[in-house]
């Protein structure tokens, strides 16, 4: 049997019973041969608990030192599953992700990770250990700190690890039963997918869906990497990313038309109002918010005023990145040119995410057709090959997501969904 590596969400191990089920787990794939390699995350909300204490000593905290804080979260984890395992009889070396090997660039609180050199974990392993890492978190190459990875490090961590180690496969538990149609939380008839490609599952990522993160994704299709999402409140069977489809006994699991419905409702949108229609302004505008290093997701620019010339330009960014953007932009008004700037952060987006919708025609039109069914107004639209979003008001996005999710036949007509943990993660 060949290297597994497991990853436990802040759900999974939240309390010391949760500890337990999880070093039982780990001890079952052990004695079924693999070699276990598990990165674990904080316990329940103890990194929200850290940020808390440490915005009470101080508004802004020096990244640096709050880097070195929360990362006591998953250190807490690691050692206490480590214990677990060595009370089943199991000899268990917990790391630190610098320990590990996990190499980062310098940018604290959302550190990429550049290089795992992970010999300490090989030799662990290769001594009969199980080998437990602290996710989300490594060490700087330039500055030798301590530096973590930003939501879903541990994810990121886990499939790097993988990918270091040519593991079989990278095993990401969390408290659903794997990826579903649409969030089971707002969609109780959502439908477990068995098998979705990389690209599908990077679009779902990337649009909201929060079982895995679009950076875990995107390195695991880089290097390979399957992975198989499921619960660790459960014994079934859960959800396989990877480039070739899954059988499932003599049957290859074929991809469907649509994957599912993804929904996002953490965005904001900024408006660029009376913007000159001439070369160059549209670039002026985003270099300034690329300089304030503030990724955007939708841009829409209108048509302009034949009587004026001017045109509005709107793009939608990370609600925490807001005020960032207004002030960088404000300060360059003078060299851009604009009239006036518009905030709304009462937004959300609903995303239909599937290969088979670029071979089939209508797609589009039902789309939009059960929106406007559901009393949905549509305030921005993109589109790509494999996936069509649309912004609009966020009180409206529920319905919305049910209401698309019920026309493209995603609702299960077996049990409801459940979410074993009650976070989705």
């Amino acid at each position: 049997m060949g290297l597994v590596v497991q990853k436990y969400g802040g759900s999974s191990v939240a309390d010391a019973e949760g500890i337990k089920r999880v070093a039982k787990r780990i001890v079952e794939a052990k004695r079924n041969g693999h070699q276990v390699v598990a990165v674990v995350s904080a316990m329940g909300d103890t990194t929200d608990e850290l940020i808390d204490l440490a915005e009470q000593v101080s508004p802004i905290p020096a990244g640096r030192e709050l880097d070195m804080l929360l990362t006591a979260g998953e250190r807490i984890s690691m050692a206490l599953l480590a214990m677990a395992i060595k009370n089943l009889g199991h000899n268990a070396q917990s790391f630190t992700g610098s320990q590990a090997g996990v190499i980062t660039d310098s940018v604290h609180n959302k550190a990429r990770i550049i290089d795992v050199t992970p010999g300490r974990i090989k030799a662990s392993v290769d001594e009969g250990n199980i080998a437990i890492v602290a996710g989300f978190q490594g060490v700087s190459q330039d500055t030798k700190d301590i530096t973590t990875l930003g939501r879903g490090g541990s994810d990121t961590t886990a499939v790097a690890l993988a990918a270091a180690l040519d593991a079989e496969v990278c095993e990401i538990y969390t408290d659903v039963d794997g990826v579903f149609t649409a969030d089971p939380r707002v969609v109780t008839k959502a439908r477990k997918i068995d098998w979705i490609s990389f690209e599908d599952m990077l679009e779902l990522a990337a649009s909201g869906s929060k079982v895995l993160l679009h950076r875990c994704v995107e390195y695991a299709r880089r290097y390979n990497i399957p992975i198989h999402v499921r619960s660790s409140f459960s014994g079934l069977q859960g959800t396989w990313v990877s480039s070739e489809p899954k059988k499932q006994g003599d049957k290859q699991v074929e991809q469907a038309l649509i994957s599912g419905v993804a929904h996002d409702t953490s965005e904001a949108k900024v408006t660029v109002v009376g913007v000159p229609d001439k070369p160059g302004e549209a670039a002026s505008i985003f270099r300034t918010i690329a300089d304030a290093e503030i990724n955007i997701d939708m841009v829409v620019q209108n048509v302009s005023a034949a009587s004026t010339g001017l045109t509005d330009i709107s793009f939608t960014l990370p609600k925490t990145e807001g005020r960032k953007a207004i002030d960088a932009l404000e300060k360059n008004k003078g060299t851009i040119g604009f009239d006036s700037l518009r905030y709304d952060d009462q937004i959300g987006k609903i995303s239909l995410v599937g290969a088979g919708m670029k071979t089939n025609p209508g797609v589009t039109a039902d789309f939009f057709t059960a929106l406007s069914d559901a009393g949905v107004n549509i305030e921005l639209i993109s589109t790509s090959e494999i996936r069509i979003s649309v912004v609009t008001r966020k009180d409206d996005v529920p319905e919305a997501v049910r209401a698309v999710h019920s026309a493209f036949g995603l609702d299960s007509d077996s049990d409801e969904a459940v979410v074993y943990g009650g976070t989705g993660r």
